[in-house]
């Protein structure tokens, strides 16, 4: 099991925050078993490393990757590709090229199709020349619509056989277990695609799934 290593450039370095996407890559790291560390930086938060990531990143989305090497990868399906490419045998991209292919495509449409939707829901104001707020909660209604819709599909074309990978869990059951988790997707799930939802559940109950959820999204106390 790979953890947060410390203060040390000799492996991966991982810029994000609490309950981001880099909870994607710490998952992908851990499952290939390579020692990163992480560094607390996030375009809305002010006390992040805001400039470092900037600087590695102009657009300064998270996760943003280091490798042990300088290079710097961004967009979490990329960063899993890579993890795929570098560390065959974790089995991330699947084990032949059909189970790959198959990955590799539902890689590419949550990224363009649900995750895409969700920085229009956080903050519309960037879509739209429109400053009021009925205005930008249209917009906010429409692409959880959207976005819903899109979840809905995808279960219809990628069923769990047993798993949304192929015969062992991969990349995409990883991509489709945390980008589940934002604007009521999880719930539409649980009401229109049951045996999806099911899914995501076994697949959070994963060992390197389950622990990097509990340091994102840790209990609420009782």
């Amino acid at each position: 099991m790979s953890v947060s290593s410390p203060a040390s450039d000799a492996g991966y370095v991982l810029y994000g925050t609490q309950g981001s996407g880099s909870s994607i890559v710490e998952i992908g790291l851990r499952w290939c078993g390579q020692a990163y560390r992480t560094v607390h930086a996030s375009s809305w938060e002010d006390a992040s490393a805001q400039e470092a990531l900037r600087a590695l990143n102009p657009l300064m989305q998270i996760p943003t990757l280091r490798t042990p090497e300088g290079e710097v990868l961004t967009e979490s399906g990329a960063i899993l590709m890579h993890l795929g490419l570098r560390f065959p045998a974790a089995g991330l991209l699947g084990d032949d090229e059909r189970q790959r292919d198959r990955v590799l495509r539902g890689l590419v449409y949550i990224a363009a199709n649900c995750y895409s939707c969700i920085s229009v829901i956080d903050y519309p104001g960037r879509y739209t020349t429109r400053t009021d707020k009925a205005d930008h909660d249209a917009i906010v209604a429409g692409t959880k619509a959207r976005l819903h819709h899109h979840w809905a599909l995808f279960a219809d074309m990628f069923p769990g056989d047993p798993w949304l990978s192929g015969a062992r869990p991969g990349a995409l059951d990883v991509m489709a277990v945390i980008v589940s988790k934002w604007s009521g997707s999880r719930k539409f799930l649980e009401e229109q695609r049951p045996a999806f939802f099911a899914l995501l559940q076994r697949i959070e109950a994963l060992p390197h799934v389950a622990e990097v959820c509990a340091k994102h999204w840790p209990p609420k106390p009782s």
